[in-house]
């Protein structure tokens, strides 16, 4: 089936953080999308697709602007409830908030629902694909991907694997949890558009034997991809030296356990030494920028700059729910602040860069999502520039496109997001 979508349109025609950001992009103010069968065929003038295709339905959205879906590269489904839990470091908040929260989807029914409402959330805020932490229980995986199978949307996820230094009731051991994994991973990866993720929470809540065996899943599976924490907070990167005597540093740890390379999505790392930056660029692994979790749970000032001068493929995430927000809009504007305050104004490309391409790139997935260009898959975002009085107002003073756009990056939310088309139908 084909459509057509008018409106404003904005692709990536190179990188912005390689190249003058605003010569990255191509925006057609009066444009438009050709969509058939779930791709993009062809992005270009409203006129000119019009005139050539008479005959296909048309959905005009104004002065909407049309780009890739957002990409959320980090995210925990099952904080959803938890989400603005009051003041805590990462491993008080983790015990006070995250696993008693955890713990509650051992049941399947509330592994549904929260599923369902995670989903509905992602979507509320443009979010089209996310790679999410599940839980130990196995419950967690499959109401997950049940979910996001119903909306046909291009999910990644997996089991948490973890075996120490938590409650007792839900930890699995290393033998359950490689085995569950691996059930898991022949389960779902590559059902319609999921893919499973191997997802040991982080070194210090996994045994030596643990980490071990993860390492060994990913070994017989490299083409599913690998997602962990590292160098959130001073206080856990001190921990992992206590729990690992012997390693150079926390990424160390994960190297000797086979589990740094291609495919490995590192959530955070913030605190790096300049041994783990280099590993880090020669190994082909990927980060996760979560903006509004460090900021929240006071984790520090993550070097996006660094990161991409190395050539270090990062994409954005909300980290929810120690992220405070399920915005990508918000989610960047934080990365602006951040920027800021390491003396880095980001440009608004780098910022869409990191929430889309970025993010796509670091999760394996740059050939297929992340960008409005043919041969991608449709999953298009419609954002209202003028959503509140006060964008509207800042609008009205705009001298040129990142003028008008800037203003919705940094001030908007929920409200800006006009539609959400997955795989080529409307959400």
């Amino acid at each position: 089936m084909s459509h057509i979508l008018l409106g404003q349109t904005l692709t990536f025609i190179g990188n912005p953080w390689q190249m003058p950001p605003a010569d990255a992009v191509q925006h057609i103010t009066h444009g438009a999308v050709l969509v058939r069968d779930g791709k993009i065929i062809e992005v270009g003038s409203a006129d000119t697709l019009r005139a050539a295709n008479p005959d296909i339905p048309v959905t005009d959205y104004g002065k909407g602007l049309l780009m890739a879906g957002f990409v959320d590269a980090h995210a925990h489904y099952a904080q959803t409830a938890i989400i603005a839990s009051w003041g805590k470091r990462l491993i008080d908040w983790l015990n006070s908030y995250t696993f008693p929260e955890e713990m509650r989807f051992g049941s399947a029914a509330y592994a549904h629902a929260v599923a369902e409402r995670y989903l509905n959330l992602n979507l509320a805020n443009g979010i089209t694909t996310a790679s999410a932490f599940c839980t130990t229980h196995p419950e967690s995986v499959d109401a997950y991907f049940e979910a996001a199978q119903k909306r046909g949307m291009r999910m990644l996820g997996g089991k948490v694997m973890m075996d120490r230094n938590a409650p007792e009731a839900l930890c699995d051991t290393a033998l359950s949890g490689y085995e569950e994994s691996k059930a898991l991973l022949h389960k779902w990866q590559g059902v319609g558009r999921l893919g499973y993720v191997i997802s040991p929470r982080f070194a210090p809540t996994s045994s030596e034997t643990q980490l071990e065996a993860a390492g060994a899943l990913w070994a017989q599976f490299p083409d599913a991809l690998m997602q962990t924490h590292l160098g959130e907070q001073h206080e856990e990167i001190e921990w992992v030296a206590k729990l690992f005597p012997g390693h150079a540093d926390y990424l160390a740890v994960y190297e000797h356990y086979g589990l740094v390379g291609p495919g490995a999505v590192m959530g955070h790392a913030i605190h790096l030494t300049d041994r783990e930056w280099g590993a880090l660029k020669d190994s082909g692994a990927s980060l996760a920028h979560c903006p509004t979790s460090n900021t929240f749970i006071g984790s520090g000032l993550f070097d996006a700059q660094k990161a991409h001068d190395l050539g270090i493929p990062t994409g954005l995430a909300t980290d929810v729910g120690g992220g405070s927000s399920f915005s990508m809009l918000r989610t960047m504007a934080t990365a602006y602040e951040i920027g800021q305050l390491r003396g880095n104004a980001l440009h608004p490309a780098q910022l869409l860069w990191m929430a889309t391409r970025g993010s796509a790139q670091a999760l394996r997935l740059g050939d297929r999502i992340g960008n409005l260009a043919p041969g991608f898959e449709a999953d298009i975002v419609v954002l209202n520039l003028s959503s509140t009085k006060v964008i509207e107002q800042r609008v009205e003073g705009a001298d040129d496109f990142w003028e008008t756009l800037f203003p919705t990056i940094m001030l908007g939310d929920d409200r800006a997001i006009s539609a959400v088309w997955i795989n080529g139908k409307p959400a």
